[in-house]
């Protein structure tokens, strides 16, 4: 059995975790996190998650939970990830995370501590999301500079980041692909007269309404014709699942830091 914590258990993907990891038994759940000004802190993780009472209560220090945890679970923030990742490698607990929005900073100081413990990072959970991205870069690496590329996202109106961590990823393995840098190519915004578009650009398109959960789209477009690929999320569970995937094979791992690409065996 691995004990974990979730940490952001009040939030969108925060309770799907809780209420598919309560139901998971390979898995037992010792604890649950939040930000101590968040108005669920201090009360029952599974009434917050829609599932009634199971007896654990969101807390707002990781002190506070006594048993040990071999795995925390975070969808938070990136301030809170930053500093969870401090907290959990002074005590020995192995991390998945998946917040969105963390700065190259953050990310490299959160991969400061895998010397000391093992850590998944990856903006996307999902099964059909990394199978995508491994799909993607076979398919630019044959089309190269002949097609254009654009990729568009689309979530609910109350995500805070843009673009999506997703849509970031899918660029730079387009980028790996084409042998571009991304931070030179991508174009995140179009508006006046811009002139042609380049043929090493990498268009990254937002569009935020409605409830939508998550949708991704790579458009190659040649003269002629089209391809487009896309990978549409009905449901946060795919991203839980995923999650809680990830805690269970990293629970068994040395330290050091990986993506879902390593858990799904996706790597070359």
């Amino acid at each position: 059995m691995i004990n974990i914590i979730v940490s952001g258990a009040a939030g969108k993907m925060g309770s799907r975790i809780v209420a598919l990891a309560h139901s998971n038994r390979k898995i037992k759940m010792i604890g649950a996190l939040e930000n101590k000004n968040h108005p669920k802190t201090g009360s029952d993780a599974g009434q917050a998650a829609g599932i009634g009472n199971i007896g654990i209560t969101i807390s707002a220090d990781l002190n506070e939970i006594k048993e040990k945890a071999d795995v925390i679970i975070d969808f938070s923030t990136p301030e809170s990830s930053v500093e969870l990742a401090k907290r959990a490698a002074e005590k020995g607990i192995a991390m998945v995370i998946g917040t969105t929005g963390l700065t190259f900073e953050q990310t490299a100081s959160i991969k400061s501590h895998t010397h000391k413990i093992p850590c998944v990072l990856s903006p996307n959970m999902s099964v059909g999301v990394n199978l995508l991205l491994r799909v993607l870069h076979d398919v630019a690496a044959v089309l190269g500079d002949d097609y254009d590329v654009e990729v568009i996202e689309a979530h609910h109106r109350l995500k805070k980041d843009a673009p999506s961590g997703t849509a970031i990823r899918i660029a730079q393995a387009l980028a790996d692909a084409l042998h571009r840098d991304l931070e030179k190519t991508a174009v995140y915004t179009r508006k006046g007269i811009i002139g042609e578009r380049t043929n090493k650009e990498i268009g990254i398109q937002t569009i935020r309404a409605g409830d939508i959960v998550g949708e991704h789209t790579v458009l190659f477009g040649g003269i002629g014709e089209r391809i487009e690929i896309t990978h549409k999320a009905s449901s946060r569970d795919t991203f839980a699942a995923g999650a809680i995937k990830a805690a269970i094979w990293i629970s068994v791992r040395k330290q050091g830091f990986y993506d879902m690409q390593d858990v799904l065996d996706l790597k070359r």
